[in-house]
């Protein structure tokens, strides 16, 4: 073991939000390492947001070709399934990390690979791929940014049937015959709708009652609803009990609770996602293997040195949400390390993730889109708001007519009656993704509904939407 190396802050995990720490820190003056045992760029990157969307994008693009006058008859037939891949492989860059590096160095960032395990306050070890072993210690900060992993249920015959979790499925190769997907969530949805796209005669089983259940009820029942009609088998209510698969190939056979069979070629498991600290040795600081609890600038509950960012604090597992808790992060660090006071008492300031309560925006990538941002009807009556939930059909907007024929889509926004802010806004139909950050700015900036009056939507795009929830809101 050689000697340790000192810096101002070490990072364990160099995805989007470990890079993101550390190039906060980098700015406020501070000097970092960062540690990764895997590719610089993490899950999104590899195995998640860039994949999936590249996989999605021409599945999404023909379903609404489709619906245009004049260009459907162009675009019946089936997608070139090689070529979606092969763009697939680009925009992993053929998973190599060599330009994510050479950003991460651009930076000023130290980069140590290996395995890196907290070894008491403020001090790291960091095993290579070789089995060396070299100690990092930080003089202010360590921020353990290791994300999460799928969570694969312990059911009969499952561990060497070789199931698919969201890196298989993103990550393929070929296109099954038959895809069986285990779980409503945003990867189940997607990867039902990516597969379905591509050929795949897919069957989705959910426990609940529907898709999508952490948004409004009518989002899961549209994307379902379009996933029966691309030729998807989906089935709520039931849930595999044991699976089968002779020497981890050939078919594979889930068997239901009520004892059905579904034989399929590949099973994809969507069911969930555990934090990645059961092995970076939080209990030599005290601290059990799980989700770390962490206050608003990120930093663990109990301690003065040790911060969670991202998936690891369960706040909301979304990339963009944990490079915004980054950010947040990587200015409290710099702020503390220079001895300057936090703006703590400024629900806004640099130094809160407020949004993680009030304002997380997300897009899931099916066909059609689904988008929200802040509370659902439910959870803002669940937090004591006193509010209004106005709905409106998106399809009776112009701009979604010329959008697209027979555009089938609603928006709902969540008024609360108190202060006439908005606790939240949901989107689902064609092209709605980009309709979100509009929602985030209203959201976020607790706009009053009377500002957002003078807000006037382009005629005749689709945002005109907008006009249409204010005079609903009005005239109820």
């Amino acid at each position: 073991m050689t000697e340790a190396i000192e810096y101002d802050v070490v990072v364990l995990g160099a995805g989007p939000v470990g890079e993101n720490v550390a190039d906060r820190v980098r700015a406020a003056g501070l000097s970092a390492a960062i540690v990764e045992s895997e590719l610089v760029g993490g899950e999104c990157s590899y195995w998640a947001c860039m994949p999936s969307k590249a996989l999605l994008r021409p599945v999404i693009a023909r379903a609404e070709a489709r619906r245009v006058p004049g260009l459907s008859p162009s675009v019946q037939g089936p997608l070139d399934v090689p070529a979606v891949l092969a763009h697939r492989d680009e925009y992993t860059s053929h998973w190599k990390d060599d330009g994510q590096v050479a950003w991460l160095e651009s930076t000023g960032t130290v980069l140590h690979r290996g395995h890196g395990r907290l070894d008491g306050e403020k001090r790291v070890t960091v095993t290579d791929p070789e089995g060396g072993v070299q100690v990092l210690t930080a003089r202010h900060a360590v921020a353990v940014c290791t994300g999460t992993s799928a969570i694969v249920p312990d059911l009969p015959g499952l561990a060497g049937a070789k199931p698919w979790t969201s890196r298989e499925a993103t990550s393929s190769r070929s296109v099954p015959d038959r895809l069986v997907v285990v779980g409503g969530g945003v990867v189940g949805v997607e990867m039902a709708t990516a597969y379905q796209g591509f050929g795949s005669d897919v069957t989705l089983l959910v426990r609940g009652d529907g898709l999508l259940p952490r948004m409004e009820p009518f989002v899961g029942e549209l994307v379902a609803d379009s996933l029966t009609e691309a030729g998807a088998s989906v089935r709520t209510g039931v849930s595999a009990a044991s699976v089968e698969r002779d020497g981890g190939s050939g078919p594979v056979t889930v068997v239901l609770d009520n004892g059905e069979r579904i034989e399929a070629d590949e099973i994809l498991f969507a069911t969930g996602r555990a934090p990645r600290t059961s092995d970076i040795g939080l209990d030599t600081v005290g601290l059990k293997a799980g989700w770390l609890t962490v206050d608003d600038s990120c930093r663990v509950e109990g301690s003065d040195w040790l911060y969670g960012v991202g998936d690891v604090n369960h706040r909301a597992l979304l990339t963009h949400q944990g490079k915004y808790q980054a950010r947040i992060a990587g200015a409290a660090i710099g702020a503390r390390a220079q001895g300057v006071p936090l703006l703590e008492s400024d629900r806004w300031g640099a130094h809160a993730a407020t949004a993680d309560h009030a304002a997380v925006p997300q897009v899931v990538f099916t066909e059609p889109e689904a988008a929200s941002v802040g509370l659902s009807l439910k959870e803002a009556e669940q937090a004591g708001h006193r509010v209004r939930a106005v709905d409106y059909e998106i399809g009776n907007v112009a701009g979604a007519s010329l959008y697209a024929e027979g555009y089938r889509g609603r928006a709902r926004m969540i008024v609360d009656l108190d202060s006439e802010i908005l606790r939240g806004v949901t989107f689902v139909g064609p092209g709605v993704g980009e309709l979100l950050h509009s929602a985030t700015v209203a959201v976020a900036g607790e706009v009053p509904i009377s500002r957002l009056w003078h807000a006037v939507p382009s005629y005749p795009t689709i945002s005109e939407v907008w006009l249409r929830l204010l005079e609903a809101y009005r005239d109820a």
